[in-house]
């Protein structure tokens, strides 16, 4: 069942954050940061109008407004990033085994290693340009990819996942203690 008319969703640029449409590309760059991502749909299109990007769709049915939608958040989330950033903070916690956690920049990985006194090493994949830093017990995620920074911290977290125990006994792993937000300036 469609909706009325026409749908648009309107995002505004920033000073100092420059967003070009090419095709169903978006591009956006600041800082020297560029993020780019492609919003592929027959009904849905974007453009650049002025000082805003257009987000829009002639008689959508509900699955096509909510897809404007959700382009336009991925585009506010492309230029807040590029602006200014995400952080994730996590969490190291152990009752009894010390687990050691430390990153290999080379591979894009977090090795976890003494895992309830497992032998072997749990690995999670660090997605995109996320960098991550380690501080005592705490883990800080930065990255300017919305995205990349939260898909990080969810393999994390799965790296750590205990299975066939009760979660509310074996509380060890890496948890998501702030989910992705924008970084505070420096």
């Amino acid at each position: 069942m469609p909706v009325s008319g026409r749908i648009e969703e309107r995002v505004g640029i920033p000073d100092g954050v420059e967003v070009a449409v090419e095709g169903d590309t978006v591009i956006v760059s600041s800082r020297g940061i560029i993020l780019e991502r492609c919003f592929g749909h027959p009904l849905v299109s974007v453009q650049k109008d002025g000082d805003e990007v257009v987000v829009s769709c002639e008689f959508p049915k509900k699955k096509e407004a909510a897809l404007a939608g959700t382009f336009a958040s991925h585009i506010r989330n492309m230029i807040l990033g590029a602006a200014k950033g995400f952080e994730c903070t996590m969490r190291i916690v152990y009752s009894h085994f010390p687990m050691k956690v430390s990153v290999n920049e080379e591979q894009k990985i977090v090795l976890i290693e003494n895992f309830l006194g497992e032998r072997h090493h749990r690995k999670a994949g660090i997605m995109g340009e996320t960098e991550v830093t380690i501080k005592g017990d705490t883990l800080k995620l930065r990255g300017n990819s919305k995205e990349d920074v939260g898909q990080s911290a969810a393999n994390i977290e799965q790296a750590t996942k205990i299975r066939g125990y009760d979660p509310r006994v074996f509380q060890d792993g890496i948890y998501v203690i702030e989910k992705p937000r924008v970084q505070e300036n420096e």
